[in-house]
């Protein structure tokens, strides 16, 4: 992509820092996109980037700093001035609370391959596809909306230590949106994918066009506390929430819903009897991600001084119980918990899931479900309340049939709290996050019916 190899640059930046502690990372992007409106193509494009991540310290007074530093179009020639601002930042700074020894390794196989590719043939099928998607829905008097992306991105890592490792991390995405008046009405539908290969686009469009039938009818229902189905999108951010503000050394520090009152954490306690685990793996079908750290950045889930160290499956609810909490070496140390580094994928599942989230509606005598959920936002770090709005679509259920479309609503829950909720868990299954899928791409969610779901005011929201 760059004209020249990825692990030249690492070994360049490496030699550069001489005797000081070192990490380089280059990361090579490769992307493809398709977007459409108003039945029809709009745009497409493939767009290449790279970057080159240096992570030097230095011996200061009272410790060991570092210096980060991340620049675009770097090459062989140019990564030496890279490692010397670093290191001249590195010199400057006070000690990094999070400071360790550079992993040790070896070179991995691999180690020397080019950069991952993806192209326009990716979303050969979905372009096809779409051309069936805009005729029904011209004749079905509605209009269709949408994106597709696909991306590859490789990463490179060496450390001084002797880590030589590369990490090829495909990922797609698709939205489709329908829309129709008389009334006005909308509808979402999402996926998440490695290759495009299990996308159906004609079925993602036959959800479209049902669920907007389901809005033909409207019907007032007010703000309060419904018993309420959640689609997997939906499941799926408020999973990635409560796990993003699950850190160890904040839950051990006092500040989240993870934080035992009177000290400690809440490893241990039990959040459902529903036994509901929720848990991440480098290695699980479909979800696949990094089998190491690799961070440009230090952070509560991550320092720059544990790259390369890996990552192990690690269930942080099992069976209802908080079993682990995400932890960098820096905050095992403090809270005297395992180091556990976490793989970027997040997988939601029980024993006891069966069906979808239509058939989770059977079982509801009168409450809501949901399409998705939008512009959530922390309200109470100790609670973890959230609050936000949802979007494109929520369903009165009556008799465990669909009855109509009621207006939107802001909610108030907490997704720690409503665990504790839950009634019916539906079949696991691959989905896409509607808000933190752009940064939480890899999920795997069942559809959840819960209880007492709080819809505090109406919203004008689409």
């Amino acid at each position: 992509m760059t004209g020249y190899k990825a692990e030249e640059v690492v070994e360049r930046g490496l030699q550069a820092a001489g005797g000081r502690g070192c990490a380089v990372l280059v990361e090579e992007t490769a992307q493809v996109n398709l977007r459409w409106a108003l039945n029809g193509l709009t745009t497409n494009g493939l767009t290449r980037s790279s970057s080159v991540t240096v992570i030097v310290s230095a011996q200061v007074d009272g410790g060991t700093a570092v210096g980060v530093l991340t620049r675009q179009g770097i090459g062989p020639a140019d990564v030496a001035d890279l490692v010397s601002d670093a290191a001249a930042q590195a010199d400057r700074a006070a000690p990094a609370e999070d400071a360790a020894p550079f992993a040790d390794g070896e070179p991995a196989p691999g180690w020397d391959a080019p950069a991952g590719e993806t192209d326009a043939a990716t979303l050969t099928a979905v372009a096809a596809g779409l051309g069936e998607v805009f005729g029904h829905a011209a004749a079905q008097g509605r209009e269709s909306f949408g994106f597709a992306q696909h991306e590859v991105t490789t990463t490179w890592l060496g450390t001084s230590g002797g880590v030589r490792l590369r990490h090829e991390q495909p990922n797609g995405t698709i939205e489709l949106t329908g829309r129709a008046t008389v009334p006005n009405r909308s509808t979402w539908v999402g996926r998440t994918t490695r290759d495009f290969a299990d996308v159906d686009v004609i079925a993602l469009d036959d959800d479209i066009a049902t669920r907007l039938e389901w809005q033909r009818r409207q019907v007032d229902l007010p703000p309060g506390r419904y018993d309420t189905v959640l689609p997997p999108s939906s499941v799926a951010d408020l999973m990635a929430f409560l796990f993003y503000y699950s850190d160890a050394r904040s839950a051990h520090e006092g500040r989240t819903a993870f934080s035992r009152p009177g000290g400690g954490t809440r490893l241990g306690d039990r959040l459902s009897d529903v036994p509901l685990t929720l848990h991440s793996d480098p290695a699980h079908p479909g979800l696949e991600s990094a089998a190491n750290v690799l961070t440009t950045a230090s952070w509560p889930m991550a320092s720059v001084f544990d790259n390369g160290l890996p990552i192990s499956p690690t269930s942080w609810l099992d069976a209802g119980v908080v079993a682990a909490l995400p932890s960098t070496r820096h905050t095992a140390r403090l809270t005297g918990l395992p180091f556990r580094p976490p793989a970027w994928n997040l997988v939601l599942d029980s024993p006891n899931g069966a069906g979808s989230e239509l058939e989770l509606v059977t079982g509801l005598d009168r409450g809501l479900l949901l399409t998705c959920l939008w512009y959530i936002r922390e309200v109470d770090p100790a609670s973890m309340l959230l609050t936000g709005l949802t979007r494109d679509g929520v369903y009165l259920v009556e008799g465990g049939e669909i009855a109509g479309a009621v207006g939107n609503y802001r909610f108030n829950e907490s997704p720690v709290d409503l665990l504790g909720r839950v009634d019916a868990v539906g079949a696991g299954g691959v989905t896409l996050a509607r808000e933190l899928g752009e940064y939480f791409p890899r999920t795997s969610m069942p559809a959840l019916r819960v209880s007492g779901f709080n819809m505090s005011t109406s919203s004008q929201a689409s």
